[in-house]
């Protein structure tokens, strides 16, 4: 619940910055000087691309939120209780006893969106960010085919 708080402040605080930063790209292209003319389309340009990135990642959770609760209704989750650290975060060394199984699961199917997801959540737990988002894109690709 904490995350979806925080999506919907982190949304309102870019709508508050396009607002904002908007009167000021249209005061700067009203001089007709080059410098802030080009100051003024930067400034309208550049908070376009932040909002296309967390309209982004917004459907990247919900798409993936989808994914993982027709997981758990089917009891089809990973089910391992991996030791934890002290600080919440699963020992890296149990997950790496458990990751080839869903890395063979993937290679077994892979286009299953399911083994996907699965192998994703295998490398969030190792802690490698970048593959787990990618493994669990594909995931989401593979869901919507």
């Amino acid at each position: 619940m904490t995350t979806r708080i925080s999506v919907v402040v982190m949304a309102v605080l870019l709508a508050l910055y396009l607002v904002l930063v908007g009167q000021r790209a249209v005061l700067f292209l009203g001089t007709g000087e080059p410098v802030a003319i080009v100051i003024g389309v930067t400034l309208l340009v550049l908070p376009l691309v932040g909002a296309w990135a967390l309209v982004r990642e917004v459907l990247f959770g919900v798409r993936a939120e989808k994914l993982g609760r027709l997981l758990e209704s089917t009891n089809e989750l990973p089910d391992e209780e991996l030791p934890t650290l002290p600080s919440g975060r699963v020992e890296r060394d149990a997950v790496d006893e458990i990751f080839p199984r869903y890395r063979a699961e993937v290679e077994a199917a892979p286009t299953d969106w399911k083994a996907w997801y699965r192998l994703g959540l295998a490398y969030d737990g190792a802690g490698d960010r970048k593959r787990a988002r990618s493994a669990i894109r594909e995931a989401i690709h593979l869901y919507g085919h």
